[in-house]
């Protein structure tokens, strides 16, 4: 009982092992929900889950092919009838044979013309054969030969089309060379001589003048072999400045020689001794226009115009237009505190001041910066609060203290900085502490008359010599001076 239960056990086995080698679709379609049930039905089926990716074979041999080793089976004779043996035609019998086979072979003269072609077949064919690759070969050299003749053909085409090209190409080059040879031949024989004579007449322009410059430096050594007179002697005193010079007894208002600093050198300005019990030294000076103030930073640095000039009176008594120079004005600005005071006069005769108890001026590694304290006058405190005029921003932007100073080559003001388009020095005429841009404005242009209008303007702005809290911005004034002092509290 226990092997026969042990026997069913080995083949339940068995036959559930073979279940699982090729029936495996089979189980997994039958655990997929019913259809008729309503429930959803996987779309994948009986599928695996995972997609994994086939790879074909790089290469699959064909089925094997051509005739086999067996022939089509005979057909069985019919039963019941006598089998009739075929007739077999004799090789060498030459193919004629009796009617009835039991008279053997018939040999006339005419069956022997057969088995002569027969054997002569035989020896053409191998003759035949023999021939044939040579005639394989024959064709193939004559195809190369034709391609070769086709290539031939071919590239003698193509070098044909190159020589037509080329011959085109060297027909344009000639005629552009003959163009220019017109051209180079008309310049040399017509524009170079008529340049020429221009050129022979400039030179003799040139030549003229430099005969009139030799005869003029002739006249200029007769006249200077007797000691030259000076017309405007400067006076003997000097000092520091114009308060040192007052208190050395140097009391005429003229030009004078200061020397701020043991390290300097002296230079001419001119002192007013008279205003406000003397003192002062002028640093700017416009009167009459004869100066140009639309100068470049480095002018404005050094220093431009006349200091004074001789009245008749024997000594330069006189102001002339001119600016000291940055330089000049920042160095005797920090030698103690000192004080500025500037003039001014219109076109009526009528005359206005504004003082500041100090000015600095700073030194050029600061652009000048300028500084202001302590106004008094009675032309209005530019300076210090803008334009009277103008209110908010557009006042406060008119103020000059603490700006540095601009000219048109070196742009330091408040307006756009680095926007060449948008310089005030550039649209008001001179080199100043602009914001964005004045309230005053002396080294503005000079306007005869006072009164101008923005079409008179260069670039339609104020840019007259302008003080803005008195005549405003369209009245260019007849004089404007600034002066510098030390300042001394108990004066």
């Amino acid at each position: 009982m226990r092997k026969l239960l042990l026997l069913c056990v080995c083949v339940w086995a068995v036959c559930a092992q073979g279940n699982i080698d090729y029936d495996e679709e089979e189980t997994e379609t039958s655990s997929a929900p019913d259809a008729g049930t309503g429930a959803a039905v996987d779309a994948r089926g009986h599928r695996p889950l995972a997609k994994d990716a086939y790879t074909a074979p790089r290469y699959v041999p064909p089925p094997v092919g051509g005739g086999g080793s067996y022939r089509g089976r005979p057909t069985p004779a019919p039963v019941g009838r006598s089998e009739t043996q075929e007739k077999v035609e004799q090789p060498e019998a030459g193919g004629c044979a009796h009617a009835d086979d039991r008279l053997g072979v018939l040999c006339p003269t005419g069956c022997e013309l057969k088995t002569t072609l027969l054997k002569q077949e035989r020896s053409i064919k191998a003759s035949i054969v023999d021939l044939k690759p040579q005639v394989e070969e024959l064709s193939r050299s004559s195809n190369t030969l034709v391609n070769y003749v086709t290539s031939l053909s071919n590239s003698l085409r193509e070098r044909q089309r190159l020589v037509t090209d080329n011959s085109r190409v060297v027909g344009e080059y000639t005629d552009k060379v003959e163009e220019q040879h017109a051209y180079i031949k008309e310049t040399v024989d017509t524009v170079f001589p008529s340049n020429i004579r221009v050129l022979q007449g400039v030179l003799d322009k040139i030549r003229q003048k430099i005969q009139r410059l030799e005869k003029a430096i002739q006249t200029q050594k007769e006249d200077c072999k007797e000691p030259c007179r000076t017309k405007c002697p400067i006076p003997v005193v000097s000092g520091k400045e114009c308060e040192d010079i007052y208190r050395r007894g140097g009391k005429d208002s003229q030009m004078y020689l200061v020397r701020p600093d043991a390290s300097t050198r002296p230079y001419k300005v001119y002192c007013d001794q008279t205003t406000q019990n003397g003192g002062w030294l002028v640093i700017q000076n416009r009167l009459d226009g004869s100066v140009d103030f639309g100068r470049r930073w480095d002018e404005y640095r050094r220093g431009f115009g006349n200091i004074a000039f001789d009245a008749g009176k024997g000594h330069c008594e006189t102001p002339g237009e001119y600016w000291l120079g940055n330089d000049r004005i920042s160095q005797l600005t920090k030698m103690g505190p000192t004080e500025v005071l500037i003039e001014m006069q219109d076109w009526t005769g009528a005359k206005v001041h504004a003082q500041y108890r100090k000015f600095t001026v700073q030194s050029e590694a600061s652009s000048y910066l300028l500084s202001v304290e302590g106004y008094s006058g009675t032309a209005g405190n530019s300076w210090l609060e803008g334009a009277s005029q103008l209110s908010g921003v557009n006042r406060t932007m008119t103020i000059h203290h603490g700006m540095m100073f601009s000219t048109y080559d070196r742009d330091n003001d408040n307006w756009t900085p680095g926007d060449p388009s948008k310089q005030c020095s550039k649209e008001d005429g001179g080199g100043w502490w602009y914001n964005r841009c004045h309230s005053a404005n002396p080294n503005g242009r000079y306007y005869m008359g006072g009164s101008y209008t923005r079409h008179m303007a260069k670039h339609g702005t104020d840019d007259g010599v302008v003080w803005m809290n008195w005549k405003g911005s369209w009245y260019s004034l007849k004089a404007i001076c600034m002066k510098i002092r030390p300042f001394f509290p108990s004066k």
